[in-house]
């Protein structure tokens, strides 16, 4: 079975040019013509063998470049599952609540340990909800109002819901910012964590039982089933240590700007380009995009 390669650059700070991309494809031993999917952005090849990422993103000699790989066959998927958190928004809402609260530096340090693995997912949520304990609902509504989409987010649910797929939006957040996100992008479905109030403020508690990695997982498992698809044939992406299980059972893993741990433990890494990368490596052309 061959490969394709993908190499994308970064919107903002990069261009794709043809001798980069000579020099990428002659590294990983590609066999054929390049063929672009964007000019100067996004281009893909083949390859017979699986192809050594380290030594593609070695040739890029720190350009703002990307190299993805996928099996020729089935390479685009019937099901996208997405983490929210510096995933599909660009910041983590809970540091942003704590922000609000005025205890934004202990709760973010708190969430970089949980998001690389270091200490127990959900006794970390807890231990962070319990600090924003008295925190008023107007300071959920101004923490929305902050939050911003990733670039090319709503072109990626777009697209991929165009071509029949089924796409779900899950977080260890919480369903206040999911539920509005998965609405602004329109995916099908969202779940997320709950806090709890008492019609004014937090309690400082949240909802039990708490979605965590095995929960994401399952998320990916029941909609694969429901979608009647192999999960061979489904794709999520994530950034953090909770996502890696999912990232892990996808027929596509992809893991974007990732925490360290995850970006050691997946192959297909974003740190450059945008969300429409993730279409690029699934074949899509730019012209084929629904876009923003």
């Amino acid at each position: 079975m061959s490969y394709v390669v993908t190499v994308v650059a970064a919107r903002d700070a990069g261009v794709l040019t043809a001798p980069i991309l000579a020099r990428v494809r002659e590294t990983v031993g590609g066999v054929d013509a390049p063929r672009w999917l964007s000019p100067a952005e996004a281009a893909e090849f083949l390859c017979p063998a699986p192809p050594d990422l380290t030594l593609a993103r070695a040739a890029l000699e720190g350009a703002a470049i990307d190299v993805l790989v996928t099996r020729t066959r089935g390479r685009r998927r019937g099901l996208l599952v997405a983490d929210m958190d510096s995933t599909i928004v660009t910041s983590e809402t809970l540091d942003e609540l704590a922000e609000a609260a005025g205890i934004g530096e202990q709760i973010a340090a708190i969430t970089r340990r949980s998001m690389n693995g270091e200490i127990d997912f959900r006794e970390a949520l807890r231990e962070r909800v319990a600090m924003l304990r008295g925190l008023s609902l107007a300071a959920l509504e101004a923490t929305w109002a902050r939050t911003e989409l990733t670039p090319g987010a709503k072109t990626l649910v777009a697209t991929m819901r165009r071509h029949g797929a089924l796409t779900a939006l899950v977080s260890g957040g919480f369903t206040f910012f999911s539920g509005r996100v998965a609405a602004l992008c329109g995916f099908d479905h969202h779940r997320a964590n709950t806090l709890l109030d008492d019609g004014s403020a937090l309690t400082g508690a949240v909802g039990e039982p708490i979605l965590g990695s095995d929960t994401k997982l399952a998320l990916l498992q029941e909609l694969a089933a429901l979608r009647g698809v192999r999960l061979a044939a489904t794709l999520a992406i994530g950034d953090g240590a909770n996502d890696l299980p999912m990232l892990h059972a996808a027929g596509l893993g992809i893991a974007y700007c990732p925490r360290p741990v995850v970006a050691d433990a997946v192959q297909n890494c974003i740190l450059h380009a945008d969300l429409r990368a993730v279409l690029f490596a699934q074949g899509y052309a730019s012209g084929m995009f629904e876009e923003e």
